[in-house]
């Protein structure tokens, strides 16, 4: 759930393995790393304007290009088919396990945001009403919808008692400024006084 950033880097870096790399600082094995890498692909290419069937496509291409994919592959499949057949109970949801490894997680968030994609409030409820770990089912679920379709969608009550809202908002800025929009990757210029004071070891 941390991996989604490197989804932002410009299309012709490796967000899979960027996304991976990232991941496995913490989970070494591979279906924890893995995981992280697909979400950085779907991330990636929804904000370069995919559809959200298209993006899954590709993060499976690259995917499987990996070794020990497997059962990532395999959970990532599963989530796709049951978000096929309309927004999950929880019951269906646990089909797919708990969501305490990276595979479950990937595979419940998908499912959810596979189902509800045109409605990503009642997406998201699913992602977290269900018996499992709901903290990274709906922090990735949340952020292939908010790829997709910005953060206009997010009630307001859900960001009012958000701590550090501000220093989120413009860190989300920042990066997809610096890394998308221009795809430089260079500090913007003078135009941003505030960029060095942000950010001072750039």
């Amino acid at each position: 759930m941390r991996a989604a950033p490197a989804g932002l880097v410009a299309e012709h870096a490796d967000r899979f393995r960027f996304g991976c790399d990232v991941a496995a600082i913490t989970h070494g094995h591979p279906d924890g790393y893995l995981p992280a890498g697909v979400l950085a692909v779907v991330v990636g290419s929804l904000v370069d304007g995919a559809d959200l069937s298209t993006a899954l496509d590709t993060a499976e291409a690259r995917l499987r290009q990996a070794d020990n994919h497997e059962t990532t592959l395999a959970a990532l499949r599963a989530g796709r088919a049951l978000g096929t057949r309309g927004l999950p109970t929880p019951e269906k949801l646990e089909s797919l396990g708990g969501g305490w490894v990276g595979e479950e997680a990937l595979a419940i968030a998908v499912a959810c945001a596979v189902s509800g994609f045109d409605q990503p409030v009642e997406a998201m409820l699913a992602s977290v009403n269900h018996s499992g770990d709901s903290d990274p089912t709906g922090s990735i679920a949340g952020n292939i919808l908010g790829a997709a379709h910005g953060v206009q969608w997010l009630p307001q009550p859900w960001l009012e008692g958000l701590e550090l809202r501000d220093v989120i908002e413009q860190m989300s800025m920042d990066l997809h400024r610096a890394f998308h929009v221009d795809r430089s990757g260079e500090a913007p210029g003078e135009e941003d006084a505030g960029w060095r004071e942000r950010y001072p070891g750039w």
